[in-house]
């Protein structure tokens, strides 16, 4: 029965958020109502339930999410991603212009959501595919897949932050990043591979003008420099893997405490932000005050979405259902890389459902958490790649009702059927790839 009210619950999320249109924020909370008072849990402690789950994760992950989407606002707004692109394209040449968007996309993608990236890099990789003259889908879906792959796997991006919360891993954000930047790897090579194989045969009909490389360059007027342009991004990422690496090995005294202090999300987020600021072209109301508030706006809707599936999963947990789970003795049929099949299937029929990856991120690690302990899961490593695992449902797959399907839709110029054929392909491949890569290092790493 239990299981019954958490199949229904699920199943009134999608249907609120995928029929009716309802936000997110509101479906996870009707649904968290809706399993806490069917599986009989006293009213008064649904309440407390769910806003001890609110509080708790953002109480982990809050400021994480508010100082990441700072840091990538910053770098849409300045011309910074745009100069990451720059430097990846002189590292590749102009003679492999997808392999320099693939690129683009899973560098740019780990601080910026996955449609402005597309947005902000459309004109470069419209300007692109006139030089080198290949076709504009094949590069749009060099692009596309490229930031898929990082916004779906590697934090600080809000949904694989969100589920690590979920489980329990928030304190392993550090392998997490690791772990999600190898996963990324081969998510983005099947992604190159598609586009210039299966979607180069699209064509596009373009009566826009399309920019030279160089107007194009030139249209943003002074960029900063690329080092300054990938401090924010670098800087938070060898602080955390840093603090890692002293955790991992224990290590004592007053230097491994500062550096340890250093390598605590927050605090290594913040050093980001604070990179971030020089690359603001002047300090007035404008960027230190418009700016910033237009990323706290951007952030709001996904800390409450999180914050949402916190109190989801505490529900869950308080139904007794981990009791259930128990008893089931799983460990002798679903035992090591073939457990991972389970956060993935969830994540891929929520995310083909209704849309959105960072709900289906969410939901998923809510619904999974309670059989980790049972499974004997965790640790750094392991719990890194059930997030991994989730990560890979939420590619699969991305269509019509995932805004990202509509933002490359509409700025590619595709027909609606040649999306489907080039970009929704390409991410449910992208989604096999990873599950089976995630289930090889399990093997190797576990």
């Amino acid at each position: 029965m239990l299981f019954a009210i958490l199949a229904i619950g699920v199943i009134l999320i999608i249907v609120a958020t995928a029929t009716f249109k309802l936000h997110p924020f509101l479906s996870l909370i009707l649904g968290t109502l809706f399993v806490g008072i069917a599986s009989g849990m006293p009213l008064a402690k649904v309440v407390e339930n769910m806003n001890a789950g609110f509080g708790s994760i953002m109480g982990g992950i809050g400021l994480v999410i508010v100082f990441g989407t700072i840091i990538g606002t910053i770098l849409e707004k300045t011309g910074a991603a745009l100069r990451m692109a720059e430097v990846v394209l002189r590292i590749v040449g102009p003679k492999r212009p997808q392999l320099a968007m693939s690129l683009i996309g899973y560098i740019v993608s780990i601080p910026v959501f996955c449609d402005s990236g597309f947005v902000i890099l459309n004109s470069l990789r419209k300007a692109l595919a006139k030089r080198a003259n290949v076709a504009l889908a094949s590069m749009s879906v060099a692009l596309a897949t490229g930031l898929f792959a990082t916004h779906n796997l590697v934090p600080p991006t809000p949904g694989p932050i969100a589920a690590a919360g979920n489980i329990g891993a928030e304190n392993y954000l550090g392998t997490i990043i690791l772990i999600g930047l190898i996963t990324a790897i081969p998510a983005t090579v099947v992604g190159y591979l598609w586009a210039t194989r299966a979607a180069k045969n699209i064509t596009i009909d373009d009566a826009d003008d399309i920019l030279d490389y160089e107007e194009v360059v030139k249209s943003f007027g002074k960029m900063p420099s690329a080092f300054a342009s990938f401090l924010p991004i670098v800087l938070p990422i060898v602080l955390i893997g840093l603090g890692s690496v002293i955790s991992f090995f224990e290590m004592k005294g007053n230097a491994a405490a500062f550096f340890s202090f250093l390598g605590q999300p927050v605090i290594a987020l913040i050093a980001g932000v604070v990179a971030a600021l020089f690359l603001l072209p002047k300090l007035n109301e404008e960027t230190l005050t418009k700016w910033i508030g237009q990323s706290l706006l951007d952030a709001a809707p996904i800390l409450l979405i999180t914050g949402a599936g916190g109190a989801f999963g505490t529900i869950i947990k308080e139904t007794g259902v981990a009791d259930v789970i128990q008893s089931w003795n799983l460990a002798g049929s679903l035992s090591g890389a073939l457990f991972l099949l389970i956060p993935f299937v969830i994540a891929a029929a929520l995310k083909t459902a209704q849309g959105s990856s960072t709900a289906a991120l969410v939901i998923t690690s809510s619904l999974v958490a309670p059989l980790l302990p049972q499974m004997g899961i965790e640790g750094a490593v392991p719990l890194a790649l059930v997030v991994m695992a989730i990560g890979a449902g939420s590619m699969t797959v991305s269509h019509v009702n995932d805004s990202f399907f509509w933002v490359v839709t509409e700025f590619s110029g595709m027909k609606v059927k040649d999306a489907y054929k080039a970009q929704t392909m390409a991410t449910l491949l992208q989604g096999v790839v990873t599950i089976l890569f995630t289930m090889l290092l399990w093997i190797i790493l576990v």
